[in-house]
């Protein structure tokens, strides 16, 4: 009797987690038993060492749970991300857009234009005091053509040979200086050039 009482305590020794689980089915009714439980029982693992136990159940919804918010954490970051390479596109297209008219403008008007008054600002290379407004860039190349429409129109300005954005622009508010041929030189900023 003294050796078989000894087995019995030495078998639940060795391993406390040794792969018995209390298994609860929907109606309520436990039982124990040596293999997990199934999916349609809510899964208790029970260490006989110690008495203590872990909802198997709980754990893996919990582990699911988790993994769920990651991936739609990892989904919501790659959205972001691309809406920000989608602008940055944008951005550029309209950027190209405005410069385009510009050129035009100043192929149809020869003896009003030096041919590199109004440089096009490449999107991809831009100089490093223009970086700073790259975010603004279509509205920086609208302006610059307001800028020059806006000198030769007051008469003091035969010929535009330099519109470039002024140094002291801000992202709020844009100025851009002008170089004519006369010698004359005009600052507009951007709430001028924005008046009807």
């Amino acid at each position: 009797m003294k050796n078989l009482f000894f087995v019995f305590a030495l078998c639940l020794s060795c391993d406390g987690w040794a792969g018995v689980y209390k298994c609860t089915d929907a109606s309520g009714h436990t039982n124990y038993q040596s293999s997990p439980c199934t999916e349609q029982h809510k899964a208790v693992q029970m260490n006989t060492k110690t008495g203590s136990s872990v909802d198997i159940t709980a754990q893996e919804k919990k582990q699911a749970e988790e993994a769920e918010l990651k991936k739609m954490q990892s989904e919501q970051e790659r959205a972001e991300q691309q809406a920000k390479l989608d602008l940055i596109a944008q951005t550029k297209q309209a950027a190209r857009i405005q410069s385009e008219q510009t050129q035009t403008l100043i192929k149809q008007n020869p003896l009003q234009f030096s041919a590199f008054a109004v440089p096009p600002y490449d999107p991809d290379k831009l100089p490093a005091q223009i970086k700073p407004f790259e975010t603004r860039l279509p509205d920086v190349e609208k302006f610059r053509r307001l800028a020059a429409q806006k000198a030769l129109a007051g008469g003091d300005c035969q010929r535009v040979e330099a519109d470039e954005l002024s140094g002291k622009s801000k992202l709020d508010q844009l100025v851009f200086s002008i170089n004519c041929s006369s010698g004359k030189a005009f600052t507009f900023s951007e709430s001028e050039l924005s008046q009807p």
